[in-house]
């Protein structure tokens, strides 16, 4: 662990320590409490810290907390600073003692029942957004002096910010480009003499703001007297219509859209609306924005993950006016001169690390390039180890041993863009991605409908995977039925070999006695958890989901207990709601479970 403490990130580890840890993630949405309002808040922050006190987890991990945009998706934020009002504690809030309004907010809690629904009715948004104005109101504007300090500190973005949102409403919830020219442009006359017409709406999406971090500080507090540290999620990619976006135009590529590029699980890659940064301007400006983003986060959180770090380096850059049904094909890296990469991704993360105490980790998953890795280990930035993905890919095609991670990362089962463990183990491993051999396929000149039936067994392939037939034992048997030259479909026999007996290796990788169960259960994942807890990671890292896959909260096939599929928009995407409350989860005999697998690992706390 030494080795931790000779790189740019060394004081960052002196303060939180190089012992190995463990830790949950955890969305906020996905939770809830007797108290909760529709949906997870602030004050389940605490349960949520006493559920990690009670396991022995010492982190608790947070998808990003900035407000959200019309898709619900985080990482499609309307703000690098702003927080969601949804996860705000209205009951918190001294006003809302009131008679009147504590009425109101128990019929919203009655409409929007967490505990009956599988998944968040983002209705709540709307709902909530009423409560806080009664509240607001009831106020009848005797503010402390914090609300004050509060405007007076971040100045920086949230008087643009109050702006915005009054903007928005003002043209029907339009995005800002569609907005009439005098209000596109936001130094112009009309748009500082609409700011001080509307001057008191603009000022209570500040009073929101303030609840909201005021309730954010508290919880981190809260875990810091309890030794929990507080893991976020700042994503570096802002959404189109945002506040940041119309505030700061000359720092983004506007006519392009950020993605990545077609790869083995995304056939056409993808595409994913968010403008890209223009760096050179950026840089003249000395990089405040950037600086001004982590400063305003190392409020709530310790650690902070960088999300899509090798993006850093070089990002997949799609021309706005290209067909959508192109998704992310048509794309080309920014930079494009590979030569130009590492002191590019380098000098940003520099700029980073040195303009914050949070320890900076980094989503390094996806195609990157080697500058990205070897970066990171130098600054001792801890990656992502995913266990699906931890293998020889190249000659054994065997899964790495916990012994092969790498230590400056954060080991896991999941990430919230893919299925869970469980899911994964019943309907993806040992598989191929359908729409990914399709149009390997169509690029050949194979008939794919002519060897379907020859390589895949129609029965146990669902949801879009391909499970290889038992028959198909060698490569050399694919290439027969393919009809192609073995060099000229190497693409597909590393496909094969990396997937075709993928279970059986892991089953007899976790020492697993029996014939191998096609089914997930308890004592596969609770192997599996102990396995992953044994890396030599610093950090491991999972998603609740995956631990609550140690009972049987969970009823059916796994596969609908997604968090989000990527390149999609859809109700079940960012809204899964865990079936019981976090009462229920802080008594559940589960907790011993967990605790003891943790202290066994030598990650307790």
């Amino acid at each position: 662990m030494k080795e931790l403490l000779n790189t740019l990130s060394k004081d960052r580890w002196r303060r939180i320590g190089t012992r190995k840890r463990a830790g949950v993630l955890v969305p906020l949405f996905s939770v809830y409490s007797a108290n909760s309002v529709g949906i997870g808040d602030m004050d389940d922050l605490k349960l949520l810290v006493d559920w990690c006190e009670k396991t022995g987890n010492s982190i608790l991990q947070l998808l990003p907390m900035n407000e959200i945009s019309s898709t619900f998706c985080p990482y499609d934020a309307i703000s690098s600073f702003a927080l969601e009002p949804s996860y705000i504690s209205l009951t918190k809030i001294p006003a809302s003692q009131n008679k009147f309004i504590k009425n109101k907010i128990s019929d919203i809690k009655e409409r929007f029942r967490a505990r009956a629904l599988a998944h968040v009715d983002y209705g709540i948004k709307e709902a909530k957004e009423k409560a806080l104005r009664q509240v607001y109101a009831a106020e009848e504007g005797r503010f402390p002096a914090e609300f004050k300090k509060f405007m007076d500190d971040n100045r920086y973005w949230i008087d643009d910010f109050a702006l915005f949102k009054v903007l928005k409403s003002h043209h029907g919830g339009r995005p800002w480009y569609e907005w009439e020219g005098i209000y596109r442009d936001r130094n112009s006359e009309c748009v500082r003499s609409f700011e001080k017409e509307r001057n008191e709406e603009a000022l209570f999406h500040k009073w929101v703001q303030w609840i909201a971090a005021s309730q954010f500080e508290e919880a981190k507090a809260y875990a810091g007297a309890k030794g929990i540290l507080i893991k976020g999620d700042l994503p570096i990619l802002i959404s189109r219509d945002s506040a940041d976006v119309w505030a700061r135009q000359g720092l983004f590529h506007l006519e392009f859209s950020a993605g990545a590029p077609p790869d083995m699980y995304c056939a056409k890659g993808q595409r994913w609306g968010v403008p890209t940064y223009n760096w050179e301007a950026i840089a003249e400006d000395d990089y405040r924005y950037l600086k001004e983003k982590l400063g305003f986060a190392q409020k709530f959180y310790d650690i902070l993950r960088v999300d899509h770090a090798a993006g850093l380096f070089r990002i997949w850059s799609i021309p706005n006016n290209d067909p959508a049904e192109n998704e992310g094909l048509r794309g080309a890296f920014d930079p494009s001169d590979e030569n130009k990469w590492e002191e590019h991704g380098r000098l940003i993360l520099t700029v980073m690390v040195e303009n914050t105490d949070m320890l900076l980790c980094a989503e390094d998953l996806g195609t990157i390039p080697k500058a990205c890795p070897e970066t990171l280990k130098e600054f001792g930035m801890p990656g992502n180890d995913v266990q699906r993905w931890m293998k020889d890919w190249k000659e054994s095609h065997d899964f790495l041993s916990p012994e092969e991670y790498r230590l400056a990362a954060v080991s896991m089962l999941s990430t919230h863009d893919t299925t869970n463990w469980s899911a994964w183990w019943e309907n993806e491993a040992g598989t191929v991605d359908e729409a990914v051999f399709i149009e390997k396929t169509l690029n050949r000149g194979i008939n794919y409908a002519s060897v379907q039936g020859r390589l895949f067994a129609a029965g146990s392939s669902r949801h879009g995977r391909l499970r290889w037939l038992g028959s198909v034992d060698s490569a050399e048997k694919l290439v027969e039925i393919l009809g192609k030259p073995k060099d000229e479909i190497a693409d597909f026999v590393e496909m094969y070999e990396n997937s075709y007996g993928e279970k059986e290796k892991l089953w007899e990788h976790l020492n697993m006695k029996g014939a191998m169960s096609e089914k997930s259960g308890c004592a596969l994942a609770a192997n599996m958890l102990k396995a992953n807890l044994k890396t030599k990671s610093i950090f491991c890292i999972n998603l609740l989901i995956d631990y609550l896959y140690l009972t049987e909260i969970f009823k059916g096939d796994p596969y609908k207990n997604r968090i989000n599929r990527p390149g999609t928009v859809k109700k079940t995407n960012w809204s899964l709601v865990v079936p019981v409350g976090l009462e229920e989860l802080l008594r559940h005999k589960v907790c011993g479970k967990i605790r003891e697998m943790i202290s066994a690992s030598g990650r307790g706390m």
